[in-house]
């Protein structure tokens, strides 16, 4: 019996988890793309290829010459072009494809959010007034602080934002998550931040910002999610097991 091929698009706590279940049950042969954005990415349970694949048509390429039965979109909510990409490359092979895709966070009472598209959209939100402002979306769009040079601005990032934005009142923090409640209220308190831009990203890692920002009453600039690719998704590990068991039942489900 022939071992299905499955190619997971990653770089989220989910690919991982995903990998980890799938290398487990060793019933597939599973490799794990990594777009190569974060420089020390965290070491992964199955063989991993790191970089682009060059386009929707050469991811599906790669595809067909792999013999892939299966593709895993379990990239970055705001990762809109990769999974694109996939849905086209899905679609224009006919190979199975199913999205890992995290809920988004829900506003709950005592959030102050205010809903914009973009992370440009964000900056031009704060007003003219200067303000000290959290940008927790990564060290991906931090360059566009640089149109409102007014702010105070605290960036964290898991990789150094370069070239160093052009800003007289900056401050730079390297983390990786996941975050305390606790040390995420410290940090808002220490910089004396009143407002958040951050990605409605959703999972726990990144959550306790938005915890700290609604006990503390900080406005958070919430950037939404663009429109889905339109894929099967799940939003867990749990549910993309049992989405490839329909596929390829297990092997005492074949008889063999």
């Amino acid at each position: 019996m022939v071992r299905p091929r499955i190619l997971i698009l990653g770089g989220t706590g989910e690919a991982r988890l995903l990998a980890e279940a799938l290398a487990a049950r060793g019933d597939c042969d599973v490799l794990l793309s990594l777009a190569g954005r974060t420089e020390k990415p965290a070491a992964q349970p199955v063989p991993v290829r790191v970089g682009g694949f060059g386009g929707a048509s050469a991811l599906a390429d790669f595809l067909k010459a792999g013999g892939y039965g299966l593709l895993i979109d379990a990239t970055h909510p705001f990762a809109e072009r990769i999974s694109a990409n996939a849905a086209f490359a899905a679609e224009t092979t006919g190979i199975a494809a199913i999205a890992l895709r995290r809920p988004e966070w829900q506003r709950l009472p005592g959030d102050r959010w205010r809903d914009v598209q973009s992370i440009p959209a964000a900056i031009d939100a704060l007003g003219p007034s200067p303000r000290h402002v959290f940008l927790a979306t990564g060290r991906q769009g931090a360059h566009h602080a640089e149109a409102a040079p007014q702010h105070r601005y605290l960036i964290r990032s898991v990789d150094p934002v370069e070239p160093p934005l052009g800003l007289a009142n900056v401050e730079y923090i390297l983390d990786r998550g996941p975050f305390s409640l606790e040390g995420e209220c410290e940090l808002l308190k220490q910089h004396y931040i009143d407002v958040i831009i951050a990605k409605n990203s959703g999972g726990a890692a990144t959550y306790a910002k938005i915890e700290a920002a609604r006990l503390l009453g900080i406005e958070v600039m919430m950037v939404v999610r663009a429109p889905a690719p339109m894929v099967t998704a799940v939003e867990t590990a749990e549910a993309a097991l049992a989405v490839i068991d329909h596929l390829f039942p297990p092997a005492m489900n074949r008889g063999v």
